[in-house]
């Protein structure tokens, strides 16, 4: 895959003012690390709160084409205005369902929170709830603006996605009815990646894109997921690859790494596969009540292909762990530790960014700068995709491991 004239976007992120998310961010520090990550674009995140609107207006400078740029010494960075908003409501059973927005200007960002103003309150987080039915709201956010892109969120999460197994449906038709022709891409969220959602026929016209969902600025958050597109500095012309399907590929983790990859009970410390859960017939075996089922088994039970059908318009992808959790695996140390922190900065001063390291630097130049033969194995596959996970479940990360069973 030549990456040479593409753009590595993370259009799916969270400001200090989202629940659950570090109180230190901030558009020079997302800027400060999306440029070590060697990200192109980000995206603002969480337009619709008001004092980080205020920010938003505050640091960035349109190019008159739907890109907000953030400038210091060492130059300018750009940003794509976006949020992600919680629809709650009843529809048959409660319904909850996460939606990243992508909005073509600060001008349409205030018509969106003024629309917003009439169904209720966005002062108190980040990510606000509305209760307005999913077909409806695409209706009126096309009714403000047809460059708006709506994207169902990590859709086969339990609690909040389209799919989940808690509070989601089983088709995209059946939550955007006939606006699911305005639908035009998913994200596949950290616990699946492609191969898991081109099982499901709906989705083989509909983009498949990836994003971080980063509740800090910390590389092994920000960036994590992420869509490589063709080189722009146009929102219509980043849109429009979404809207095609022709944007270049995904960066995913291995959706073990994901916190709802496998049914459990975090409180019990207890998971299991799929076929486990259908042995205990869905209830855990130590508290006696139902597992909270994951991602994989909910695609199993919407899946109309077998596992490795691939969608002849499938996007290529590559599968990587964030370098802090390689390095965490060569030194025996968590990932924020100060010696995972003194090789992952070692090795950014010598190859510039993570991604660079990731994906690009040769194994003869890991050499040539005396990187030790350990790390560069794991560098190595963690390219390939080749580390194993043991699965993450119920709000509980995914592990890397060496060797070994981890239960697959």
């Amino acid at each position: 895959m030549d990456l040479s004239n593409s753009l590595i976007a993370d259009l799916h992120l969270h400001s200090r003012f989202s629940r659950a998310c570090s109180k230190n961010i901030t558009i020079p520090e997302l800027v400060k690390w999306a440029r070590v990550k060697g990200i192109g674009v980000l995206g603002t995140s969480d337009f619709t709160h008001p004092v980080w609107l205020e920010d938003i207006k505050k640091y960035l400078k349109s190019n008159e084409k739907g890109f907000y740029y953030y400038e210091d010494e060492k130059g300018k960075f750009p940003f794509i205005i976006s949020g992600e908003i919680s629809l709650m409501y009843t529809q048959e059973k409660g319904r909850r369902i996460h939606l990243v927005l992508l909005i073509p200007s600060i001008e349409i960002a205030d018509k969106i929170n003024e629309y917003f103003d009439t169904k209720g309150r966005r002062d108190y987080d980040g990510r606000p709830i509305f209760k307005i039915l999913g077909h409806e709201f695409v209706k009126d956010m096309r009714k403000i603006s047809k460059l708006i892109e709506i994207i169902p969120a990590h859709i086969w999460t339990p609690w909040f996605g389209v799919f989940g197994s808690k509070s989601g449906f089983d088709s995209l038709k059946e939550c955007f009815q006939d606006e699911i022709k305005n639908i035009h891409a998913i994200e596949t969220g950290m616990s699946s990646d492609p191969p898991m959602n081109w099982r499901i026929n709906e989705l083989k016209d509909i983009s498949i894109v990836s994003f971080s969902d980063s509740h800090s600025f910390w590389p092994w958050r920000l960036g994590r997921e992420a869509t490589i597109f063709h080189k722009t500095d146009s929102y219509k012309q980043l849109i429009g690859q979404i809207r095609k399907n022709s944007f270049i590929g995904t960066i995913e983790t291995d959706p073990g790494y994901g916190i709802y990859h496998y049914d459990g009970h975090r409180d019990c410390n207890f998971s299991c596969n799929p076929q486990k859960t259908k042995e205990l017939g869905g209830i855990c075996p130590k508290c006696k009540r139902p597992l909270t089922i994951g991602v994989e088994n909910r695609v199993e039970e919407l899946a109309e292909n077998e596992e490795g059908f691939e969608h002849k318009n499938s996007k290529p992808f590559f599968k990587l762990l964030p370098l802090h959790e390689v390095i965490s695996l060569f030194v025996g140390v968590g990932i924020n530790s100060k010696k995972t922190w003194g090789v992952y900065n070692n090795l950014i001063e010598k190859f510039k960014t993570e991604f660079n390291i990731l994906l690009e630097v040769s194994e003869d130049d890991f050499i040539k700068a005396e990187i030790d033969n350990k790390l560069i194995n794991l560098i190595l596959l963690n390219r390939e995709g080749k580390i194993k996970v043991k699965p993450g479940y119920d709000g509980v990360y995914g592990k890397p491991v060496l060797g070994g069973s981890v239960g697959k």
